[in-house]
């Protein structure tokens, strides 16, 4: 074969494929542009981004009900001024506690499964005890709020004073952690009707 057609021949051939640029990773899945992809790493990131919110949402509950426990507890001013003398006020630190240890509980497990990646239960399960748990909880913060308001509200038309000032703070620290839980009980609800854990 000549020189002038061997030059014919390699001018023919196609240009070689630069190989992919070193880096992390990420770059090249950016690169790729299926849609299947794309739609896997923002799901990734949606439910990642719900998983912190409820963190969240719950370590808020969980301060919430701590304060409302510990100012209702600490309540006891001497006579008609004392909470446990009330059984509005004793519900309101019953459900107090018990929310402390609901979204306490949370709030531990969702840490050690962000921290290790490993679900402590299977998702449909999780989903479903986070869902019916936010709500028996909220339910039961908004009940024990709404109950000893009334109350409240009598004696601070006759006695305004640090025992009345203290009961408002905790019903006020039960109905935020209400919303909080609401709000967590919308996300666990938005989950189980995405089925997104599957």
């Amino acid at each position: 074969m000549s020189d002038a057609n061997a030059h014919k021949v390699i001018d023919a051939l196609p240009e070689p494929i630069p190989p992919p640029a070193a880096g992390n990773g990420e770059s090249q899945v950016r690169g790729i542009s299926s849609p299947g992809v794309s739609d896997i790493m923002r799901r990734w990131k949606r439910e990642d981004l719900l998983k912190r919110g409820c963190l969240v949402l719950h370590g808020l509950a969980l301060i919430f009900s701590l304060i409302a426990f510990i100012v209702m507890a600490s309540n006891t001013h001497g006579d008609w001024k004392d909470f446990d003398r009330y059984e509005e006020y004793r519900y309101v630190l019953a459900i107090a506690i018990l929310s402390s240890l609901y979204t306490g509980l949370q709030v531990l497990r969702q840490i050690h499964e962000l921290s290790t990646g490993k679900e402590s239960f299977s998702r449909p399960r999780l989903a479903l005890v986070g869902f019916f748990g936010d709500q028996v909880i909220a339910y039961l913060l908004l009940s024990a709020a709404s109950s000893a308001v009334p109350l409240t509200n009598r004696m601070r038309e006759n006695n305004d004073n640090i025992f009345t000032d203290s009961s408002v703070a905790a019903i006020s620290m039960e109905f935020l952690a209400f919303f909080a839980l609401a709000v967590s009980a919308l996300i666990s609800g938005h989950k189980l009707s995405n089925k997104s854990y599957i």
